[in-house]
């Protein structure tokens, strides 16, 4: 028998990074391994019939939810599906294609965790939440760059689609495992790109790596950079875990050997300087440069796919 796909979802906002995360999982994981289904594809309604309808594609009633759920079930059991595909360009449909599931499925949209048969099917949960005043600014660069829209036009959009993403969105952070949230630095509020800190989120839904080990009340020697802290998020308790964009290599590099450590398969991703994958960015002047808040990021996610993987894998072996 072969073992089955295990399945990531990136849920977030038009905008909120999903693209970008998904990205970089692949290139972590191997592309060859990772299967990536979008899950805006799955919309009812091209561009002129939501205009004329009245309905954003961030509406329930926008999508189909059960083909999304039809198809995460068979991908699920290692079978192929007949994908649709939404051009963003032109605001129609393409024809449908034809996949199969890969080792990994990484699935990223707006509506991924809506019902609860949809959230079974996920081995890992992950939800993108960047303050909206930086989605905001990154909505506004991509959908003027590659989507032709003015910087009038996105913002007149997003007003619009403000109570949905109230009404439909947002509430999903409430499934996730892990919330990961980008934000600026309170000494450069208008950094949007490379030096961004992050905020990771982590809920007992599932086991994260042990970081107590480093990052304990009676002392922190990775310095201030790298902290880890009790909070409550929706009223529940939760370890919080931050990075700082101008953290140095040699302070990730001791967080990086805790998730090896945990995870011993996870080795050959485990290295910074051997994996040049890991956080890549493109600066404002087109440059490419590493990020470390966002290596890390990847570097959890495929923590939580390989050790999803691994605890399958020894099921089975036992079934």
């Amino acid at each position: 028998m072969h073992q089955r796909p295990i399945i990531l979802g990136i849920v977030g906002d038009s905008a909120a990074g999903k693209t970008t995360l998904t990205k970089g999982v692949a290139q972590v994981l191997g592309e060859e391994n990772v299967t990536v289904i979008c899950t805006d594809d799955y919309h009812k309604y091209d561009r002129q019939q939501r205009k004329e309808m009245g309905i954003s594609a961030l509406h329930p009633d926008c999508n189909y939810l059960d083909i999304i759920e039809q198809h995460l079930g068979l991908l699920q059991a290692g079978e192929p599906i007949l994908k649709p595909i939404y051009n963003h360009h032109t605001g129609t449909f393409d024809p449908p294609e034809y996949i199969k599931p890969n080792k990994f499925v990484v699935v990223e949209g707006l509506l991924g965790y809506t019902t609860p048969q949809m959230r079974d099917y996920y081995d890992v949960k992950v939800y993108l939440a960047p303050p909206e005043s930086l989605r905001e600014a990154w909505k506004i660069k991509r959908d003027t760059g590659k989507r032709g829209y003015t910087p009038e036009q996105v913002r007149e959009q997003l007003q619009k689609r403000e109570p949905d993403s109230e009404a439909f969105i947002r509430p999903q952070r409430q499934w996730a495992d892990a919330i990961v949230t980008f934000y600026p630095p309170e000494d450069n509020p208008q950094e949007n790109n490379v030096l961004l800190n992050v905020s990771l989120v982590l809920r007992p839904t599932i086991p994260h790596p042990d970081l107590t080990r480093i990052l304990n009340s009676e002392g922190n020697h990775l310095g201030s950079s790298i902290r880890l802290r009790l909070d409550r998020d929706m009223s529940k308790p939760v370890d919080v875990l931050e990075i700082d964009g101008h953290a140095t290599l040699e302070q990730v590099r001791e967080l990086e050997r805790i998730l090896c450590q945990d995870v011993p398969y996870l080795g050959k991703f485990c290295s910074l300087e051997g994996n040049q994958e890991l956080g890549k960015i493109t600066g404002t002047t087109g440059e490419t440069l590493q990020s470390y808040p966002l290596a890390l990021t990847q570097l959890l996610i495929t923590y939580h796919m390989l050790k999803a993987s691994h605890v399958e894998a020894k099921t089975q072996a036992q079934g």
